[in-house]
């Protein structure tokens, strides 16, 4: 496994941090430690949270503490088949209408990239993507493995309002808006799945996974969204 320094993070959790840096290898080495200490439960130890180069372990200072909880999950990567639980993760595919009143940033990310907007559409549904980590709202996933045409700044002014199921890249990375929010990324298509129940606090996906979009007509959008009570 790749190496990394662990650190407190108040009195109930040690953060395990590698090279910071966005890559696949570091998002593989973060997902088999996650799952070697989720599947290893480690006395005390209550949650964990992947992030793009680093690992959080909460636990009960009441039941163990933070030298019990470190030398574990050194333990963990220490092993001699540590990298062997660094799997793909379940594939979650994730159906989405590109471009027109869903999409309004489309032609502006194919005009960046000098490519035609079904181009755009193409690179972005053509490769599985990781989820890196889950963030800056509920479920929503920032995920790594964009192609590199595809790289589009920032809207220089967010927007207000952006509809729940948008999906956008922003810089070097594409994601999900799972829920109605303001954002500044750019707007290529939307999902008519509900993807994050409030009640349930569900998700279809975790950090680890993978995600493939695929293409849909407006009307496929329209009878998906009428079926998932989105309409």
């Amino acid at each position: 496994m790749l190496p990394f320094t662990v650190h407190p993070v108040g009195d109930s959790a040690l953060l395990a941090v590698f090279t910071q840096r966005i890559a696949p290898e570091i998002g593989a080495a973060v997902a088999a430690l996650n799952t070697r200490v989720l599947f290893a439960n480690i006395s005390g130890v209550d949650e964990t949270v992947p992030a793009f180069a680093s690992l959080m372990v909460t636990y009960d200072p009441l039941v163990t503490d933070y030298d019990a909880v470190a030398a574990a999950v050194q333990k963990l990567a220490d092993a001699p088949d540590a990298d062997s639980t660094a799997e793909n993760g379940k594939l979650v595919t994730i159906p989405v209408c590109y471009g027109g009143e869903f999409g309004p940033d489309l032609p502006f990310v194919a005009r960046h990239a000098g490519l035609t907007e079904q181009e755009v559409i193409a690179l972005h549904t053509g490769r599985d993507y990781r989820i890196y980590m889950l963030g800056f709202l509920p479920g929503f996933p920032y995920l790594g493995g964009l192609d590199e045409r595809l790289f589009t700044p920032r809207l220089d002014t967010p927007r207000t309002a952006i509809p729940a199921g948008s999906v956008g890249i922003g810089g070097e990375q594409t994601g999900i808006y799972p829920i109605a929010s303001p954002g500044g990324w750019q707007l290529i298509g939307r999902t008519p799945l509900k993807l994050f129940d409030p009640a349930a606090g569900t998700l279809p996906y975790a950090a680890g996974d993978r995600i493939r979009f695929t293409p849909i007509t407006k009307a496929e959008f329209n009878a998906l969204a009428q079926k998932e009570g989105a309409v």
